[in-house]
C-alpha cells in the first residue's frame, strides 16, 4: 500500500451530516423520489461594499485582504461600471469586493459561520428567517467583520460590513429553509 491509499480524503463535517443525515429526513418530509432531487447548496457569495473606497482606494485592498482570509480564497475587486456624479463616483474606481465559495470551502465556510461567527455577534438572537428571495436562496448581512476569529482585531482599521448570500437549487423557500435549518442555520424563534 502506497501512503495514498492509507490517508482518508478530507470532507468537511457540515458535508457528511448532510450526506447522511439531512438527505434522509428532506425525503421523509417532502417526498422525494430520488436523492438527487434533494435541495442542496450550489454556492455561497460574500460582498463588500466599500463606499469609503472613492476617496481612499486602499480601503478596497484592505477589505480584499480580509475577506480573503475570511472566506479562504483570494477576493475579486469590484469596479464601478458608470460614473455617479452625486456620488462623485467616476467610471472603473474600486467600490467593493466579492468571493464565491463552492464545494469543501463553502461548506468549511458555512460551519464556521454557525458554530463560531454567529454566536459572537453581539446581541444575537437569529437571524431573520423571511430573508428569502422566492427562489430558495437566502441573503442576510452582518455589520462587522471582526466576528470572525481568523481576523486579528488589532489589524483591523475600520468596521466593515458584508452581505452573504446562500444559494440551494431548493425550488421553494420551504424546502431552502428547512435545508438550513436541518443543516444548523440560527433562524429568529
Amino acid at each position: 500500500m502506497s501512503a495514498g491509499d492509507l490517508k482518508e480524503k478530507y470532507i468537511p463535517r457540515l458535508l457528511n451530516v448532510y450526506r447522511e443525515e439531512i438527505i434522509a429526513k428532506m425525503q421523509e418530509k417532502f417526498g422525494y423520489k430520488n436523492t438527487m432531487a434533494v435541495p442542496r447548496l450550489r454556492k455561497i457569495v460574500i460582498n463588500m461594499g466599500v463606499g469609503a473606497a472613492i476617496t481612499d482606494p486602499k480601503l478596497t485592498e484592505k477589505a480584499a485582504e480580509e475577506l480573503a482570509v475570511i472566506g479562504g480564497q483570494k477576493a475579486k475587486i469590484c469596479r464601478s461600471r458608470k460614473p455617479i456624479s452625486n456620488f462623485k463616483l467616476k467610471k472603473g474606481v474600486p467600490v467593493g469586493c466579492c468571493i464565491t465559495l463552492r464545494r469543501y470551502r463553502m461548506y468549511e465556510f458555512l460551519d464556521r459561520f454557525i458554530t463560531i461567527a454567529a454566536p459572537r455577534i453581539r446581541d444575537f438572537r437569529g437571524l431573520p428567517a423571511n430573508s428569502f428571495d422566492g427562489s430558495g436562496n437566502y441573503t442576510f448581512g452582518l455589520t462587522e467583520q471582526n466576528v470572525f476569529p481568523e481576523l486579528e482585531p488589532d489589524k483591523i482599521t475600520r468596521a466593515q460590513g458584508m452581505n452573504i448570500t446562500i444559494q440551494t437549487n431548493a425550488k421553494t423557500d420551504k424546502e431552502a429553509k428547512e435545508l438550513l435549518n436541518l443543516l444548523g442555520f440560527p433562524f429568529r424563534r
